[in-house]
């Protein structure tokens, strides 16, 4: 939404119509919902729908940047205080599954999206990178201190493979369809542990080679 509209009924209004999309996306998934059901929905005119937002990928955008922007004190809040990777990990993530749950079902929407890095909604697009640059900083802040020595070659690359962790965790907690998704909860306390075992064990020099085939693997999978 242009930020140009500041008033607080120009706020309202647009808050709005960016709950009455994200209703939508839960009820009939992305690619059926319409701008005009949106803004139906909303109480407003198609045509000022599409002034705050010209289309659907841009209200999903501003969902994604206004949930970074939230996010943000509440990841510092959980973990505050918090020793040790294995810890500040599982509570960085559980933080995010958190905050996502009321809009669970608008991320299993938005899956066929996600998938396609070439999609300007993906997590992995050019279009998202700030978000996820934002993102991936947590992962580095969480390695300071955390009391593993951390190869230095691994150093750099490790926010990122952390970030891609969360990732596969997100999805996997999107389409947990067990109770409370109790499944992901088991998955995240087992995957965290591991995680930290083998970056623990990434310092050990038997296991040298190994970490430098683990970064050649890295440098295939970024590209250029």
């Amino acid at each position: 939404m242009s930020t140009t509209r500041t008033t607080p009924k120009a706020e309202e209004t647009g808050q709005r119509i960016l709950d009455s999309a994200l209703a939508l996306f839960r009820e009939e998934g992305f690619e059926k919902a319409t701008v005009r059901g949106i803004a139906r929905r909303a109480g407003v005119a198609t045509g000022a729908a599409y002034y705050y937002y010209p289309s659907k990928e841009a209200i999903v955008m501003d969902f994604y940047r206004r949930s970074c922007v939230e996010m943000q004190p509440r990841i510092e809040a959980a973990l505050d205080g918090v020793k040790g990777l294995e810890n500040r990990l599982r509570e960085l993530i559980r933080a995010k599954l958190s905050y996502f749950a009321p809009n669970r079902e608008v991320l299993r929407a938005l899956l066929r999206n996600g998938a396609d890095p070439r999609h300007p909604l993906s997590p992995f697009s050019a279009e998202t990178k700030e978000i996820r640059d934002a993102d991936i900083a947590w992962f580095g802040h969480i390695l300071t201190g955390c009391g593993i020595r951390i190869p230095r070659d691994l150093e750099p690359e490790l926010p990122g493979v952390l970030w891609l962790f969360q990732m596969g965790i997100l999805f996997f907690w999107v389409i947990d369809d067990s109770t409370g998704q109790a499944r992901t909860a088991q998955l995240l306390e087992t995957a965290v542990k591991a995680v930290t075992a083998l970056i623990r064990f990434s310092a050990l020099p038997l296991l040298r080679p190994l970490r430098r085939t683990a970064l050649q693997l890295i440098e295939i999978v970024k590209g250029d």
